[in-house]
């Protein structure tokens, strides 16, 4: 198994390279936003049946969950790479913001203590 680790920028340089050398080009953003919801829908599926109340089917078994997020990530990478958002910069802030308005919020939470 390859063990190389990629940071989020190199992951959208790889998405493009990708894209430049196999995909063609990319497919329309709203496109990409409709297999972005559809690849969520395939995660959401394994999701129920191994931790939720849904028993597994036949036509489950080609499911891989590593592999399901793994979409998720590429078609997310995608869109990202199409509409200039900088990932990388994106999650900083974001953790950033959550970080200021969540820091006692969680710790405070009774129903998380439970």
């Amino acid at each position: 198994m390859n063990k190389k680790q990629t940071t989020i920028y190199e992951a959208q340089q790889l998405v493009d390279d990708w894209i430049k050398a196999y995909g063609v080009r990319y497919f329309s953003e709203l496109t990409n936003m409709a297999v972005l919801t559809e690849e969520v829908g395939e995660l959401a599926r394994i999701m129920a049946r191994k931790y939720g109340d849904q028993s597994f089917k036949k036509s489950d078994e080609k499911y891989d969950l590593a592999d399901e997020m793994a979409d998720v990530l590429w078609v997310l990478v995608c869109l990202a790479n199409q509409t200039g958002v900088d990932l990388n910069q994106a999650f900083l802030k974001n953790l950033e913001k959550k970080t200021s308005r969540d820091k006692e919020r969680h710790q405070n939470n009774q129903k998380l203590k439970e």
